[in-house]
């Protein structure tokens, strides 16, 4: 995909600090965020800070990212003890953050949320350099919205989540993400295929959507021998998923882990999966239709938050894991195999609430921070 022509900047060179982490839905934001500025300009110095306990080293490390951490663990939802012994390290994560903000001296840095978005964020404002956060969410987590308070620009996904800070610093930004999907996006899809449906659970899988998706091949009925399947099982899951569809004599193809879900989203016509802010973004940007499946558990049960956006606008179906079977999963599937106009609506829905553009907006919006050259306080 050809790049867009870039804005002539002032500033030729930027040093920007983005912290945060510990999920691939925070750090990936991150990524692309980060891509963005050096694509425009090599010149300019990207600098993580995370924890040691994320997905962080990892994965940075194989992009060729530098990396620095701090000792800092979230407190909401612990037991009294664990809450006491992180609230006591945020003297520490402050002053070990404030060593790495004055030791690379950035003209920005960014929050993409996480548990070490915080301090770093926090020490950036104190010392009067500009800061933005992205919320990825439907609902802004604890640490981004008090951070909401005092930095200069807020990035959202969705524009029900500006309600939760100043509106001035509110931009409706999208989700970022790689600009390798964007680009794989634009690929033709392949002709004379069968109806794919893409299934999972994440990274790591879901127990609940493997087995769902296993009890629904029964009441699919005859439907199932016109799909191909797409399945990412986890590593548990990952042999009694293959068995079962070879018992049942299903074409599938079942992976403990996809690495270009790139090109797994272009090939799917339908998509089964969790509601994480990575695979929203992701899913409406690809402009796909969805049944989705929010994972219970997560915190202040965001996932269920961001399904429901989509639902509202009639962009996707959400079935919650308490009433989940086969028997309804099934139903779902065959209802959008069968209406291939109904289908196509979603997919129209879909695609029109995804920013394909949102890491540029982003990059934009603060390389516009810092020219201005302004410190305004929250």
């Amino acid at each position: 995909m050809c790049a867009p022509e870039q804005k002539e900047r002032s500033v030729k060179n930027v040093n920007v600090i983005i912290a945060g982490g510990g999920t691939g839905g925070h750090l990936f934001p991150g990524i692309a965020i980060a891509e963005e500025f050096l694509r425009r300009n090599r010149g300019d110095r990207i600098l993580f800070v995370g924890t040691n306990k994320g997905i962080e080293k990892r994965v940075l490390e194989s992009l060729g990212f530098s990396l620095q951490t701090i000792d800092v663990e979230g407190i909401k939802g612990k037991g009294w003890m664990k809450s006491l012994a992180a609230i006591l390290r945020i003297p520490i994560s402050l002053i070990q953050s404030l060593r790495i903000v004055r030791g690379f001296s950035p003209e920005l840095v960014i929050g993409v949320g996480g548990y070490a978005s915080g301090p770093v964020v926090f020490v950036a404002r104190l010392l009067g350099i500009r800061a933005a956060i992205a919320e990825q969410n439907a609902l802004p987590g604890l640490t981004n919205r008090i951070l909401g308070k005092v930095v200069d620009r807020v990035f959202v996904s969705f524009a029900q989540t500006g309600q939760w800070f100043h509106a001035r610093k509110v931009m409706v930004s999208g989700n970022p993400i790689r600009h390798g999907f964007a680009a794989e996006m634009k690929q033709p899809k392949e002709q004379n295929r069968p109806f794919t449906l893409l299934v999972f659970g994440g990274s790591q899988g879901a127990h609940a959507v493997n087995r769902a998706m296993l009890e629904a091949l029964d009441d699919l009925g005859p439907v199932k021998e016109h799909l191909r399947i797409i399945h990412q099982t986890g590593g548990k899951d990952l042999d009694v998923v293959a068995h079962a569809y070879r018992a049942k004599g299903v074409t599938a193809d079942v992976l403990p882990f996809i690495m270009d879900m790139a090109a797994a989203y272009q090939t799917a016509d339908l998509l089964v999966c969790r509601a994480g802010a990575t695979s929203i973004a992701e899913i409406t940007a690809a402009g796909k239709a969805a049944i989705l499946i929010p994972f219970p558990a997560a915190v202040e049960d965001h996932q269920t938050k961001n399904a429901e956006v989509l639902v509202q606008a009639d962009a996707a179906e959400m079935i919650p894991e308490k009433e989940l079977t086969g028997a309804r999963l099934a139903a779902a599937i065959k209802r959008y195999y069968e209406n291939p106009q109904l289908l196509r609506e979603m997919e129209i829905r879909s695609a029109g609430m995804g920013n394909i553009r949102a890491a540029e907006d982003i990059v934009d919006a603060c390389l516009a921070l810092v020219q201005r050259g302004d410190n305004r306080d929250g």
